[in-house]
């Protein structure tokens, strides 16, 4: 993948571990799913699955991934039919810019320059067909309880309902509360920018 400079300035190519270890800035593409129902709107989350290196089983941006040295911003696309089963066209999305942040953890640097969108969509969750490698489940909230979760300091729970899937693809129901642990630990001011982006569509629509 491309790598870049502290001043975010592309400066070669590495593979992944590589860019991991030394903590190499390098473009994402993250993409929000929202949907709305009897006035209602709602955001849906990933459960990454338990074989995933990095965050197994936690829940995380509807659908995102690495861009490769040859991809563009607009080829990451693909990561939403790749791991959501779902086709969805560049065009139907709606940019919501860089969010440049900063993951760590034991033997990771994970300095990300995320090129997010939000997608708009009409499917049920029979429309899903997973990545089992990848993804495990997918869940949905209500935005405005997503918003709370990271905007007011007494919001410690949402509830979250949809499906998960077992290794033999059998999918159950899920309708559960969790917490800011059961999330991939994006930097705050990350989700702060999501929502900040996310309202400034819908006060637009």
């Amino acid at each position: 993948m491309r790598i870049f400079n502290e001043r975010h300035e592309p400066i070669g190519v590495a593979e992944r571990a590589e860019v991991h270890r030394k903590g190499y800035w390098h473009e994402t593409f993250h993409c929000w799913i929202l949907s709305r129902e009897a006035e209602v709107d709602y955001i849906y989350l990933q459960l990454r699955s338990s074989d995933k290196k990095d965050y197994p089983n936690l829940l995380d941006i509807t659908a995102a991934g690495h861009l490769l040295a040859e991809e563009t911003v607009a080829d990451g696309v693909r990561e939403v039919e790749e791991e959501l089963g779902v086709k969805v066209s560049m065009d139907k999305l709606v940019p919501l810019g860089k969010i440049y942040y900063c993951m760590t953890k034991p033997e990771m640097i994970d300095r990300e320059i995320a090129n997010v969108f939000l997608y708009r969509a009409e499917h049920t969750f029979d429309c899903y067909q997973l990545q089992p490698e990848e993804v495990s489940g997918i869940v949905r909230t209500k935005y405005s309880d997503f918003c709370a979760l990271w905007t007011e300091d007494g919001q410690n729970e949402i509830s979250v309902e949809g499906f998960v899937m077992d290794d033999q693809g059998n999918r159950s129901s899920v309708q559960q509360k969790v917490g800011k642990q059961d999330l991939v630990p994006h930097e705050r001011s990350y989700y702060l920018k999501v929502i900040e982006s996310i309202n400034q569509v819908i006060a637009a629509s």
